[in-house]
């Protein structure tokens, strides 16, 4: 599943191959995708610009004439190609939008669970997707103090925290393992029972794992694939995410795997207790 650094690395190779190119024609093959009126889709999006690409957590935010966001977000494999007018649609490939230097841009899902929504601009922090977005954790408003509050009073797992996006936006299930480890921090333990120190650790682990995957182009495992010819080579520096009943780096101790609601988490019992 893309996690905040696979939709970073999507968001700028897109950049460079699509900036300022105006779309001719959308061809809607599986609208359940589209969540906004159809009618008005087909009918605004055509002859349209794409003049920037911005993201807020794991949604891609297309700016279409400086006048609507066309909001993506890939869910589970979700991935977007370029490819020629002339090229055969894949089965795949749910929503073609045709640009006018004779490539399209297409929407690939295989499990058909992403999400596309045209939203006017004014209107962007009203969306309830991009409204109820947490801090990021490269963002310097991601403090301590912050994290403490949104924990002091959970009995969740800690694993479950950092999945929350109200909280931290756009850390998923590999991250979020990785995260931990890099704080110290046992993935079962209570919210409620996190100190200031340690949201303090789980702030600088955030923010230096995730500008790492960032600089990487993301993780590339079978869950998940980037396309556009990006693969991303982070999974080289993962600690723990997969890496079950193999030594831990630090201290050699057999990595475990557990799970907590109802994701597969990896974790260090020596590193981590």
């Amino acid at each position: 599943m893309p996690e905040i650094a696979e939709v970073e690395t999507v968001r700028q190779t897109l950049r460079e191959r699509i900036i300022g190119r105006r779309i001719d024609r959308v061809n809607i093959i599986y609208d359940k995708i589209i969540e906004s009126n159809i009618d008005e889709f087909k009918k605004i999006v055509p002859g349209m610009s794409i003049t920037e690409i911005e993201r807020r957590g794991k949604w891609l935010l297309f700016i279409l004439d400086n006048k609507y966001y066309l909001c993506s977000h890939l869910r589970m494999e979700g991935k977007y190609y370029i490819k020629p007018h002339t090229d055969e649609i894949n089965k795949h490939e749910h929503i073609i939008f045709e640009l006018d230097n004779g490539l399209d841009l297409r929407y690939h899902d295989v499990r058909k669970f992403g999400r596309m929504y045209l939203i006017e601009k004014e209107n962007i922090e009203s969306y309830e997707g991009v409204h109820k977005q947490g801090i990021e954790p490269i963002d310097d408003k991601l403090t301590k103090e912050y994290l403490y509050e949104k924990f002091k009073n959970s009995n969740l797992t800690m694993k479950e925290l950092l999945l929350d996006q109200t909280i931290i936006s756009g850390l998923g299930n590999i991250y979020a393992d990785e995260v931990l480890y890099g704080a110290g921090i046992n993935p079962e333990r209570k919210g409620k029972d996190i100190k200031l120190e340690e949201c303090e650790r789980i702030k600088d682990s955030s923010k230096k794992i995730i500008e790492k995957a960032i600089e990487c182009g993301g993780t590339t495992i079978r869950s998940y694939t980037s396309s556009l010819g990006v693969i991303g080579h982070y999974q080289d520096y993962l600690m723990v995410h997969k890496r079950e009943g193999e030594p831990c780096f630090k201290c050699g101790t057999i990595i475990k795997r557990i799970k907590i609601g109802g994701r597969s988490t990896y974790y260090c019992s020596k590193c981590q207790k």
